[in-house]
């Protein structure tokens, strides 16, 4: 038997609030792709920081970890990485844009690892070895897209030859094709280099589809571990099953998406009981007295749950499949786009080149594409924050006017301020309007968060929370129309869901009319009524949900569906 390239041992991290990651152990063979997947708070991130040796100020680790023959004590100096990081192990942060120096060049920040006697004929070999030309080597990263960006961040951090690369979110951020073209070349880099790879994802198509084994940790807890069959197929543990059901189909319409009530605890909170039990409908007392030990219940393939056999019980297709939801009764127009052109200075492209688009009451809309496909421009252009070159968007119902229409941003903690308290965003958004300030607390409660929210400010919010803040300053203006860009992209899929479930009911409840802008096409899937398809600043397909996604007429679409892992 092989081996491992990478042998963690009781890894355990602690801050002074308490225990973030509970006694982890983890193996990596080399070649070996290992997935951690599980919710925000789940202890992803700070178990990859731990072992690469680059936790925060304040945050410590114990455990044992064995690299490549080299032994370390997770507790001891930070200098005693310094045989190990780079050469070793190497970590691919989330973000290649905050991850790369703005102020250094691509070719530099590459060099970095390598000796000066071998610095540029290896830089440029790098390049090439990402699909890069050489020329990149004298730009800036923000010269470069998205995907090239995280193309020259793999290059950085590949230079020193590490035996393992740790990914954490390395996709997030692109769209689906981009996506799809990195982690390709993730996957034939690390069968020419023989590189394990950690994958720390919350994706658990993009799991099925790229890991040999898959870990699943809740609350700083291991609560799962196998074949990535064994687990996503046969679930063994209640939360795996839930996370699962929550991953919206791509081939059929929900009509209410499966959910986890509640979030995940603060993992020094939880004590001596399992981690998941007060979210968990088949906890019983034995659950709630002691932590139950990670058993085997096949070949490979543990779990820490008293009931395994629970986790088998259907979610998603038994309680929760039905019929397609009926598009809208009333089929009169509330807007229509006629004839948008954008370009921004000093574009070589325009990012918007003769728009079509048509919202009629009622009806959801989605736009797709890849980034750079004027997704985001037309959103902006819909709701009065960009003003087109030529064209028009013409509004033919008074509750379709322009203060109406309201847009429901990606990232809610930077469109809240972080200076005021929910109940004072909102009540600036509701006197803007006319309401009263005295309607705070209902709106708080339309979106499902109790009216005692008002007194929090966002930082003590969770993400789902912070975004159901931003919908309720979105509808402050009595909205008929919502924009919403890209509003569920940077959220777990068990939040997802909920979000995507309050808009369906604030679409039923209040006659809402959406303008869904995604790259997700399984998130369009669950949402829209209608889809339309852009690329380069034109509609390349448009029609009904069922049949631009059930059976593409364009190219570009079939390249997009063909892109999504593991599509179900």
């Amino acid at each position: 038997m092989t081996a491992p390239l990478l042998a963690v041992r009781d890894l355990r991290v602690a801050a002074a609030s308490g225990t973030i990651v509970a006694g982890l152990d983890l193996t990596v063979a080399p070649g070996e792709t290992v997935a951690i997947v599980g919710e925000s708070g789940s202890g992803k991130s700070m178990t990859v920081k731990a072992i690469a040796g680059l936790l925060p100020d304040g945050v410590r680790a114990s455990g044992r970890l064995e690299i490549g023959g080299t032994r370390l004590d997770l507790g001891g100096p930070k200098s005693s990485w310094r045989g190990v990081r780079g050469s070793g192990m190497a970590l691919l942060p989330q973000d290649p844009f905050t991850s790369l120096s703005p102020v250094h060049r691509i070719g530099e920040q590459i060099g970095w690892a390598v000796t000066a006697r071998r610095r540029t004929g290896r830089v440029t070999a790098l390049l090439a070895e990402v699909g890069l030309p050489a020329d990149v080597a004298g730009k800036y990263p923000f010269q470069l897209s998205g995907g090239m960006r995280q193309r020259a961040a793999i290059a950085a951090a590949l230079a020193a030859d590490p035996g393992l690369l740790i990914a954490d979110e390395p996709t997030t951020a692109l769209d689906v094709t981009t996506q799809h073209e990195v982690l390709e070349l993730i996957a034939d880099l690390q069968r020419g280099r023989g590189m394990g790879l950690i994958l720390i994802t919350h994706d658990l198509r993009l799991a099925q589809s790229r890991a040999d084994r898959i870990m699943v940790m809740y609350a700083g807890r291991l609560v799962e571990e196998g074949a990535t069959a064994d687990v996503l197929h046969a679930p063994a543990h209640p939360y795996t099953a839930r996370l699962a059901a929550c991953d919206p189909p791509l081939t059929r319409r929900l009509p209410v998406l499966p959910t986890i009530p509640g979030s995940v605890p603060q993992p020094f909170s939880v004590g001596a009981a399992c981690a998941f039990a007060a979210r968990c409908e088949f906890a019983v007392e034995a659950c709630r007295t002691a932590e139950p030990a990670l058993a085997e219940v096949s070949a490979g393939h543990r779990t820490a749950c008293v009931r395994p056999e629970t986790a088998a019980r259907p979610v998603a297709d038994e309680d929760h499949a039905g019929a397609e939801a009926a598009p809208p009764s009333e089929a009169t127009p509330l807007l229509t786009v006629e004839g948008l052109a954008k370009r921004y200075h000093g574009a070589a492209a325009p990012a918007l080149a003769g728009v079509d688009l048509e919202l009629l009451a009622g009806e959801s809309v989605a736009v797709v594409g890849e980034s750079g496909s004027g997704k985001t421009t037309l959103a902006r252009c819909v709701a009065g924050l960009e003003r087109p070159d030529t064209g028009r968007v013409v509004f033919h119902d008074s509750a379709a006017g322009p203060r109406r229409v309201q847009m429901v941003f990606q990232d809610p903690y930077s469109a809240l301020n972080p200076g005021l308290s929910v109940g004072t965003s909102l009540a600036e958004a509701l006197a803007a309007a006319g309401r009263p300030k005295s309607e705070v607390g209902e709106l708080l409660e339309l979106v499902g968060l109790p009216a005692a929210y008002a007194r929090r400010r966002p930082k003590a919010l969770s993400g789902g929370e912070r975004q159901r803040v931003a919908i309720a300053r979105a509808l402050a203006p009595r909205a008929g129309v919502l924009v919403c860009d890209e509003p569920v992209s940077a959220l777990d899929v068990s939040v997802q869901a909920q979000v995507l479930n309050l808009l369906a009911e604030l679409r039923r409840e209040l006659g809402l009319t959406l303008l869904f802008i995604t790259h997700d096409l399984a998130v369009a899937r669950q949402i829209a009524d209608r889809v339309y398809v852009m690329r380069h600043g034109r509609v390349v397909e448009a029609g009904p949900v069922t049949s631009v996604l059930g059976s593409p007429a364009h190219e570009y679409t079939r390249r997009l569906l063909a892109s999504i892992p593991a599509a179900h």
